[in-house]
């Protein structure tokens, strides 16, 4: 592991951190895998249980709760906020604070090569395609198939990266 720490970092004992990542201040990291080459903003939270592959970029201000999981390759814009819980509540039956036990993490993939815009929020439960784009500010409610990119509230397909592009001529100048 090639790591040097920067001031004002939590980062657990138990994070597993692959080759050449760089990890600024002011992180919370814990109970996560981070893979190689990987770098990671400031006031960045990994949770326990949350996976980032190789070659990632993890902008500041993000949230990758537990159930996360990120494959290699993968740009995560500024402030992109994950979820992990579809009926999330603070108190269980009984009107004690939940636990654990009280509640079921639900699993999010982002899958190789995806860019997630700065600002999205990602509801849990869905797949992000391959090479597919969120456009910032989205609210990211379905899966988005791979080659795609999907912008909005609720984010929508507005095109298709494996389309044929039309040659538009030369452009001309006024």
């Amino acid at each position: 592991m090639d790591f040097v720490a920067q001031p004002n970092q939590q980062i657990a004992a138990n994070v597993k951190l692959g080759r050449n990542v760089r990890i600024f201040g002011f992180t919370n990291l814990y109970g996560c895998e981070i893979g190689d080459d990987t770098k990671v903003g400031t006031f960045v939270e990994i949770q326990k249980g949350a996976k980032v592959g190789n070659r990632c970029k993890i902008s500041s201000h993000s949230f990758l709760c537990e159930g996360v999981e990120i494959e290699d390759e993968v740009f995560i814009g500024h402030g992109v906020m994950f979820t992990n819980d579809l009926f999330p509540r603070a108190t269980a039956a009984g009107g004690a604070l939940q636990t654990e036990a009280d509640w079921k993490c639900v699993k999010t993939v982002v899958k190789r090569g995806a860019s997630i815009g700065s600002g999205a929020t990602i509801l849990c439960g869905i797949i992000i395609g391959e090479n597919s784009m969120v456009g910032a500010g989205s609210m990211v409610t379905k899966d988005v198939p791979p080659n795609t990119v999907v912008a909005g509230n609720p984010a929508r397909i507005i095109k298709d990266l494996n389309a044929k592009r039309e040659n538009p001529g030369p452009v001309s100048r006024s």
